[in-house]
């Protein structure tokens, strides 16, 4: 007999054996002790046999006293059918209620800090720990979470999400975009926040930015330096050179603006919420089903228009006036910035050229570039000028300008202000003394002839 054919007639005989024989014997044989009898069922297992031989009891007795076994099978199938949609319904209203509970505890997250601030700008929301001994080194507010961040810009939390939550398309935007003519023709773009957002940027930049130094070379939009301060070390030199950093503030990108306030100690997630503060993507309008959106054209970037935009590229070039700086001195010549504006002075043309062609792939290294039509190289033979002032032995406003100004305060005086209002502005008289009040700054030698000549005009209209 084959091996398989054994295990089989063992088995069958093993099933049908009672137990009490089948021990009996392994007791005679030796394989089981004496006097010690089988172990219990598991207690799972007891419980599972326990309910079979009710189920085949009650399907017994059922057999027994039915007389119509087709009506039988039919109410055994209702009876099932029945339980199963018990179930069913049971599973559906607890998978309501799993929906209804994350639903609530997401709902009662959402009071107390921001989950989600929009597609491509939420990662590293979770990590709320900032750098405390370095915000404190820093002079900076300690802030952890956006709750930290609403505390202290006095508003509440929904309101801090609704200014910072990214959309590609949305029908509400917090900018007035329009357009300011350029002195070389067309249009600037202005992205100026209103008042809910201005008011949360101009906290940031007093709050956060302002305490954070800049390079020595930076000048615009630093407290007390000027286009003043900018021009003056170039002054009297053989040559100046000037150079403009093409779309400057679009180039400045949200991570950046993000990795800049993790930078100085801030978590992630509170630096994501100041970068959202602080950035919004180029937008036109479009219409779907006859409603207005404004489209996101590309990522977020420093808005021209935003107070702290100003801020952000002088503590985000620091490096890049570092590199130029030094360079400069290499070469011999000296260096300045004004936001966009870069300026290199120096002994002679000689080493120009060289200087142009590193400072190209030192922009090219911090993510800038060259706007090559306003690149220009002054020489002593021709006005030199730097942020609209006059270089070349002095400080000094274009004697074009001043000649302009001087002939408007003398007709004004001879025939009425309102008859050189050419471009019918709302307050010409405040405009003409903040016009004489710049060349006054630049040349004090000039500000008692200009001064007078203002209050003769202005007194001349009846108007002080």
């Amino acid at each position: 007999m084959a091996d398989d054919d054994k295990a089989k007639l063992y088995k069958r005989i093993v099933q049908q054996t009672p137990d009490h024989t089948l021990l009996h014997r392994m007791r005679v044989t030796g394989f089981w002790p004496a006097g010690q009898s089988l172990p219990p069922d598991p207690a799972d297992q007891a419980a599972e046999r326990k309910k079979l031989e009710a189920e085949r009891e009650r399907l017994t007795q059922t057999q027994i006293a039915v007389k119509n076994p087709e009506k039988a099978l039919h109410d055994e199938r209702e009876r099932r059918w029945a339980e199963s949609k018990k179930r069913r319904a049971q599973r559906k209203q607890q998978r309501a209620n799993d929906r209804t509970a994350r639903r609530e505890a997401y709902q009662a997250i959402k009071q107390v800090t921001l989950v989600h601030a929009g597609e491509g700008v939420s990662g590293g929301l979770e990590n709320v720990r900032s750098n405390a001994d370095l915000l404190t080194a820093h002079g900076l507010p300690l802030m952890h979470t956006s709750v930290d961040l609403a505390r202290l810009l006095n508003i509440a939390l929904p309101r801090l999400r609704w200014l910072t939550f990214h959309r590609r398309g949305a029908a509400l935007v917090h900018y007035h975009r329009y357009g300011i003519p350029k002195k070389t023709g067309g249009l600037r773009s202005i992205s100026a926040p209103k008042p809910t957002l201005a008011k949360a940027q101009r906290w940031v930049l007093q709050h956060v930015l302002t305490p954070l130094p800049v390079e020595p070379e930076a000048h615009g939009f630093v407290t007390a330096r000027s286009i003043l301060t900018n021009a003056a070390p170039h002054v009297g030199k053989n040559v100046v050179l000037n150079m403009d950093v093409k779309d400057f503030f679009p180039s400045i990108t949200f991570r950046r603006v993000k990795g800049l306030f993790k930078g100085v100690g801030y978590s992630e997630h509170v630096a994501a919420v100041l970068a959202l503060l602080c950035t919004e993507p180029p937008r036109m309008p479009a219409e779907l089903d006859g409603k207005k959106y404004m489209v996101a054209l590309g990522e977020r970037c420093l808005p021209q228009g935003a107070c702290t935009s100003p801020a952000i590229t002088n503590l985000l070039c620091r490096r890049l006036d570092r590199r130029l700086a030094a360079l400069s001195a290499k070469h011999g010549f000296t260096y300045t910035r004004y936001a966009d504006d870069l300026t290199f002075s120096g002994p002679s043309r000689a080493g120009v050229g060289k200087l142009l062609k590193s400072v190209r792939s030192i922009l090219t290294l911090e993510g800038l570039a060259e706007h090559p039509d306003k690149t220009c190289v002054m020489g002593t033979g021709r006005r030199q000028e730097v942020t609209g002032l006059t270089v070349n032995q002095k400080l000094g406003v274009d004697r074009d300008v001043v000649r302009e100004l001087r002939a408007i305060l003398h007709n004004a005086r001879k025939h009425g202000l309102a008859s050189q209002n050419r471009d019918n502005l709302p307050n010409f008289g405040a405009y003409l003394k903040g016009r004489v009040e710049f060349v006054c700054m630049v040349e004090p030698a000039r500000a008692p002839v200009l001064r007078a000549a203002l209050q003769a005009a202005l007194t001349s209209t009846g108007s002080v």
